[in-house]
């Protein structure tokens, strides 16, 4: 049986996320995005074209990099101004059974004890439905906006995140035993006091002493999203992460990165096919090749340069406004995102310009965009799945809603035709419906936190 590919819609709770100035596009509607009923037909359309989820990205900080200054990100709404994206979860969970809700949270500035009881909290709210995307943090604007003078170096960012998951893997596993509500009203006994347990914690970083707030939710740890590729990103991802987002460059070195990373899983005793891969990708489609690339066109009038660029600058750590079009770029060693040079260095050599980068960006970002009718889009996709070892697809917006509703009435039919896409959602929580299961697997480490386990799954 062919292997079902999975969808989400990447998105952002603010004007510019990843396609750099696509927002300006008469048909564009990121724009509303402060109206709740915006969010709420957008998750109607998800779940009616049978997406898995839609995955929030956010920052807590401003891309001033470029410039030194915030002022190009302002002018081109790039990522500000952003709005919580916890927020948007319970009304778009009211109006669906299935689509699942991807949050990105940055661990660095969020106090264990209160993040794990906003986690069980959603996952409670939408039925098992939620999932965390593990983020240290890339930017030094968001340190200093909780008062420290910089972020800290980006492997050390690592080791901090690892206490933490420990943390929050005992407040959500080891707080509560699963027999602990009892909920008998004759008896006054909600919940058996001998059946919850405080966490002790003292550690280089967290200091913990406290019962874990929430009672058991349907997943207990919400389903673990990472984003790193780097060296220290993938022993991470290795140790923790359930999904791994990866960005698409040449399908032999997706395929090392995912080969990789699934060989430090099994090294930690864990098993290959314990993680999903979603691969980003923006798709322009049309019933045929030529009205894809004419839609492309369109799309392309109103990308913004200088905004692609002050994205880039803050996720790389460079300066590009200090660079001509043709001086090479010194990487040095950078504190924001490690991959990005990685892979901008492995595309265009150790040697690459602000032009090289500025053709790569066709669509506002480093992000190649597929496009082609949906014939052509559906074989591209099944190619990654089948070569790269690809699971599924993080769908960045272009112009929205049109950009999904494309894929939905285009190319998923297409793909459910060739066996490679659902033709109906499978019941339970988030976590079943990826793994089987909806709680962590034994093998995981979050798991060894457990009172009483069930059976080794």
């Amino acid at each position: 049986m062919a292997k079902k590919i999975l969808f989400n819609a990447f998105d952002m709770n603010c004007v510019g996320h990843i396609q750099q100035g696509l927002w300006a596009h008469p048909r564009d509607q990121s724009g509303r995005y402060t109206d709740l009923s915006y969010w709420i037909d957008y998750a109607r359309r998800l779940e009616a074209g049978l997406f898995d989820g839609i995955f929030m990205a956010d920052v807590v900080g401003v891309n001033d990099v470029y410039g030194g200054s915030n002022a190009a990100a302002l002018r081109g709404a790039v990522q500000v101004p952003v709005n919580d994206p916890m927020l948007l979860v319970p009304a778009m969970a009211a109006v669906t059974k299935h689509l699942a809700f991807g949050i990105t949270a940055n661990l660095t500035y969020e106090a264990p004890f209160l993040f794990a009881r906003r986690m069980s909290t959603l996952d409670h709210l939408t039925n098992g439905r939620i999932g965390w995307n593990i983020v240290t943090g890339y930017l030094d604007s968001a340190a200093k906006a909780i008062g420290l003078d910089a972020q800290a170096a980006h492997d050390d960012r690592y080791d901090l995140a690892d206490e933490y998951m420990n943390v929050v893997y005992r407040l959500w596993e080891e707080s509560w035993q699963d027999d602990a509500i009892v909920n008998d009203p004759s008896r006054h006994l909600y919940a058996d006091p001998q059946k919850v347990h405080k966490i002790r914690h003292k550690g280089p970083q967290y200091s913990l002493d406290a019962i874990h707030l929430c009672e058991p939710s349907p997943q207990r740890a919400p389903v673990l999203y990472q984003a790193g590729s780097s060296t220290r990103g993938r022993q991470f991802a290795a140790t923790h992460a359930e999904c791994v987002f990866v960005n698409g460059q040449k399908i032999e070195g997706v395929k090392a990165i995912i080969d990789d990373i699934r060989t430090r899983a099994t090294d930690r005793g864990r098993k290959p096919d314990d993680i999903k891969v979603f691969m980003g990708a923006t798709i322009v489609t049309g019933r045929t090749d030529k009205e894809a690339q004419e839609k492309y066109e369109d799309y392309r009038a109103y990308v913004s340069s200088e905004a692609a660029l002050v994205h880039a600058a803050a996720s790389m750590g460079i300066d590009f406004a200090k660079y001509d079009l043709d001086e090479p770029i010194e990487t040095g060693k950078s504190a924001a995102i490690v991959s990005n040079v990685e892979a901008m260095t492995r595309t265009a050599g150790p040697q690459w310009t602000k032009r090289k980068l500025l053709e790569q960006m066709v669509l506002g970002s480093r992000q190649p965009p597929m496009i082609g009718s949906a014939e052509k889009i559906a074989d591209e996709l099944g190619k990654w799945a089948n070569e790269a070892g690809v699971d599924g697809f993080n769908l960045s917006r272009t112009v929205v809603p049109e950009c999904f509703d494309d894929i939905i009435e285009s190319v998923i039919p297409i793909l459910q035709d060739r066996g490679l896409y659902k033709t109906a959602y499978s019941e339970g929580p988030l976590r079943q419906k990826l793994f089987g299961q909806p709680r962590l697997p034994a093998r995981h480490i979050g798991a060894g936190h457990r009172r009483f386990s069930p059976a080794a799954e």
